[in-house]
C-alpha cells in the first residue's frame, strides 16, 4: 500500500540579515507539523532554504565590500547554523544561487514562455526594493512611500519582460471560489480576493539594470536580462524536488498536492496570487494550502533595532532553553494571528504548564511509584477501575489529531493539557485523598497515570521532541509511526515497566534571564551613540544652486548644492510642503556629505539635508553668517 504523502516548506528566507524571532517562529511551525506527518507514518519532504537574488542583495553586498555570492555564502550559512542548532528536520536547506535551482526555474521561465504568457515591453512603474515588489501608484502611501515597508519607492523606467497575470484574474477567483480553504486561516482569502477583484495588472518579470540574478534561458538570445526575484524564489519549492534537473526525484510529492506552505502574512500576496498563476501557466499543480501566520511584537510594541527590543532567538533558547521556547511560540498564539513576546508571558508558560504541569506530574507518579509499587507500572487493572477516563482521554486525543490537521497548534497544546488534568485529578483522588487504599487501586491508578503520559509525550512529540524521547524512555518504550499506531490509533494501554529517577524536566525560573532594555515613554530618549561614531559624520556648508520639483512627488525636491567640490552634489530633499523652488534656491545650508547614496523616488541622493521639525514643519538648519562653502563642520 502506497504511504500517503506530505510536503511541508518554510519561506526561502532572504539573505539580508541574521535569523530573527519570525524566521525562528516560521521554521518551528513547519518542523512540527513535518514531525507530526511522519510520526503518522507519512512520507514526508521539508524543504528550508535561503533567496539570494535581487537588488537588494546585490546592493548589500557592495555596502559590505563583497562579491554577491560570497555575501550570500556567509549569511545562508548563518541561517544553517541556526537551524542546525534548532534541531530542524529539515530534508533539503536549498540555495537559489544552486546550479540546479537555476537550471530549473530556466525550464520554468520557458515553459510560461511557450504558453504565450510572456511578452517584452517597458516597464514604467513604482518598485520598492526593500520588498523587491512592485506597485500601482494609487497603493503607493503619500505618492511615494512603499505600502508595505513605509520606504521610499524608486519610479524605474527599463526594458523588461512580462508575465499576463491579467490573464489569470478570472481562473484565480474561481479557484478562490471553489477552494475556500486553501489559504489557513480562511480569513486571510479575503484580502487576497479583494485585491485579485480590483484589477491585476501584467507582471514584471525580468530585470536588464542590474545582474545579480538568474539569466533568462538562452534561446531568448537576450542576455541582459534576468528574472525578477520573486519568479526565480517561488519556483525554488518544485525545483527542490528535481523539477527539470538530474540531481533529486522526488517530484511525486508535488504531483500528490499534499503540500503545505508556511508563511507570513507580509508575503501572501506572493504566493496567493502570483504563484498559482505562474504554476497554471506552467501546468503544474497547485499546492495544498498557503498556511499563514503573523507577526510578533515585544511587550506590545513593533521591534526595532533603535529600541533595542528586537528579540534573538538564539539568545532566547540559550537562556530558556529550545523546547521550553518552542512550546510558548506554540502555545501563546492561535495560528495566523499576530503574537507578543514578552519574558513573563514566557516565564509563566514554563513555571505554570510545564514545571508545575507535566514535570510536576512525571515528578508525582515517579514518587508514588517509588512508595507503593517499587517503581512497578502494569496496566492489567487499569480498563477495570478507568475504563470512563480512559475514553474520555482518547476523545480528547483524537481532538488534538484534528487540530494539528487544521494547524491549530494552541488548540492541540490546550487539547493535551486536559489529559494531564485528569491524571492529576486521579493521584489526589484516588491515592492521596484515599484512606482505604488497595494494592490492586493504587497500582492501577499510577498505571493510568503512565499510560496517560504515555500518550500525551507522543503527540507532543512534534512540538518538545528530545522532552518527549526522555518521558517515553522513563515509561520503557521509543516514540515512532508505529508506537503512534499502538498507543494513539489503536488506543492500547502501555506495557509492563520499571520506572527509574530522572533529572528535573522543567526547573522553575525566578526571574528574566535575559537583559531587560528600558525603553522611556514618558519622553523620547535619543539613541546614545559614542563619540568616536559621532565624529565619523562629515557635514560642509553648501549653497542650492538650483531646484526643482519631482514629478508625481508632493514631498521632494531635487536640489543642486555646491559644497565645494568640482561638480555640485544631487541632493533628494522631503521639503516641498514648507520650502518652494523659489524659497530654497541661493540659500546656504548644511549637508551630511559621506552618507552611502540611496536611490529616491528613480533618482540618486548623494547626501543628506540637515533638517529640524517645527510643529509639523521641516525647518532648515543652516550657518547664523554668510560663509564659504565647503566648510567643515565639527
Amino acid at each position: 500500500m502506497k504511504k500517503e504523502t506530505r510536503y511541508v516548506s518554510t519561506p526561502i528566507y532572504y539573505v539580508n540579515g541574521e535569523a530573527h524571532l519570525g524566521h525562528a517562529y516560521s521554521t518551528v511551525i513547519a518542523d512540527t507539523l513535518a514531525r507530526y506527518s511522519r510520526l503518522k507514518g507519512h512520507e514526508t519532504f521539508f524543504l528550508t532554504g535561503t533567496d539570494e537574488h535581487g537588488e537588494k542583495v546585490a546592493i548589500s553586498a557592495e555596502l559590505k565590500n563583497k562579491r554577491p555570492k560570497e555575501f550570500c555564502d556567509e549569511v545562508s550559512a548563518t541561517f544553517k547554523k541556526v537551524w542546525k542548532k534548532f534541531d530542524i528536520s529539515y530534508d533539503k536547506f536549498i540555495r537559489t544561487t544552486d546550479n540546479e535551482h537555476k537550471k530549473g526555474v530556466q525550464k520554468a521561465f520557458e515553459l510560461l514562455e511557450k504558453n504565450g504568457d510572456i511578452y517584452k515591453g517597458e516597464y514604467v512603474g513604482y518598485y520598492c526594493v526593500s520588498c523587491e515588489t512592485q506597485h500601482m501608484e494609487k497603493a503607493l502611501i503619500d505618492n511615494e512611500f512603499c505600502p508595505d515597508c513605509s520606504k521610499p519607492v524608486e519610479l524605474k523606467k527599463e526594458e523588461s519582460y512580462f508575465f499576463r497575470l491579467s490573464k489569470y484574474e478570472d481562473r484565480l477567483l474561481k479557484f478562490y471560489e471553489e477552494n475556500p480553504d486553501w489559504i489557513i486561516p480562511k480569513s486571510r482569502a479575503k484580502e487576497v480576493i479583494s485585491f485579485v477583484k480590483e484589477g491585476l495588472i501584467d507582471l514584471s518579470i525580468s530585470r536588464s539594470s542590474f545582474d545579480w540574478g538568474v539569466k533568462i534561458p538562452e534561446y531568448m538570445n537576450d542576455p541582459k536580462h534576468v528574472m525578477y526575484v520573486w519568479l526565480d524564489a517561488l519556483f525554488n519549492y518544485v525545483t527542490a524536488l528535481g523539477f527539470n534537473n538530474d540531481f533529486d526525484d522526488n517530484m511525486h510529492f508535488w504531483r500528490d498536492q499534499n503540500t503545505i506552505h508556511v508563511i507570513g502574512k507580509d508575503i501572501l500576496r506572493f504566493h496567493a496570487i502570483y504563484w498559482p498563476a505562474f504554476l497554471m501557466s506552467a501546468g503544474l499543480p497547485l499546492p495544498k494550502h498557503i498556511a499563514t501566520h503573523g507577526w510578533w511584537t515585544r511587550n506590545g510594541e513593533k521591534m526595532s533595532k533603535s529600541k533595542g527590543n528586537v528579540v534573538d532567538p538564539v539568545e532566547v533558547a540559550d537562556a530558556y532553553g529550545l523546547e521550553n521556547f518552542r512550546y510558548f511560540m506554540l502555545r501563546e498564539v492561535p495560528f495566523g494571528g499576530d503574537g507578543d513576546f514578552s519574558q513573563d508571558a514566557l516565564i509563566a508558560r514554563i513555571n505554570g504548564e510545564l514545571a508545575s504541569g507535566l514535570g510536576n506530574l512525571v515528578n508525582r507518579m515517579i514518587g508514588l511509584s517509588r512508595k507503593y509499587t517499587d517503581y512497578l507500572v502494569d496496566t492489567i487493572d487499569a480498563k477495570k477501575y478507568y475504563e470512563n477516563e480512559l475514553k474520555e482521554v482518547n476523545q480528547l486525543l483524537l481532538s488534538a489529531e484534528e487540530y494539528y490537521e487544521n494547524l491549530t497548534f494552541h488548540k492541540v497544546l490546550e487539547q493535551l493539557w486536559k489529559p494531564l488534568a485528569i491524571a492529576d485529578g486521579i493521584i489526589q483522588r484516588d491515592i492521596i485523598d484515599n484512606k482505604e487504599k488497595s494494592n490492586e487501586k493504587i497500582m492501577a491508578s499510577i498505571a493510568l497515570v503512565a499510560t496517560i503520559l504515555s500518550k500525551v509525550s507522543i503527540l507532543l512529540h512534534p512540538v518538545m521532541p528530545k522532552t518527549t524521547e526522555k518521558i517515553a524512555q522513563l515509561l520503557g518504550f521509543s516514540i515512532s509511526s508505529e508506537t503512534y499506531e499502538k498507543y494513539i490509533q489503536n488506543d492500547e494501554l502501555l506495557e509492563r515497566v520499571k520506572l527509574s529517577k530522572i533529572d528535573t524536566l522543567f526547573p522553575k525560573i525566578d526571574k528574566p534571564l535575559l537583559e531587560v532594555v528600558k525603553i522611556e515613554t514618558a519622553k523620547k530618549v535619543e539613541d546614545i551613540v559614542t563619540h568616536k561614531e559621532f565624529t565619523k559624520s562629515i557635514i560642509k556648508v553648501g549653497r542650492v544652486l538650483e531646484a526643482k520639483e519631482i514629478e508625481k512627488s508632493n514631498k521632494m525636491l531635487q536640489l543642486k548644492v555646491d559644497i565645494g567640490e568640482e561638480n555640485p552634489r544631487q541632493i533628494i530633499a522631503g521639503i516641498k510642503k514648507s520650502y518652494s523652488v523659489e524659497d530654497i534656491v541661493n540659500r546656504l545650508v548644511l549637508i551630511v556629505t559621506n552618507l552611502e547614496p540611496k536611490p529616491i523616488m528613480g533618482l540618486e541622493s548623494q547626501g543628506m539635508l540637515l533638517m529640524a521639525q517645527h510643529k509639523n514643519k521641516m525647518v532648515l538648519v543652516a550657518p547664523e553668517k554668510d560663509i564659504e562653502v565647503g566648510s567643515v563642520v565639527s
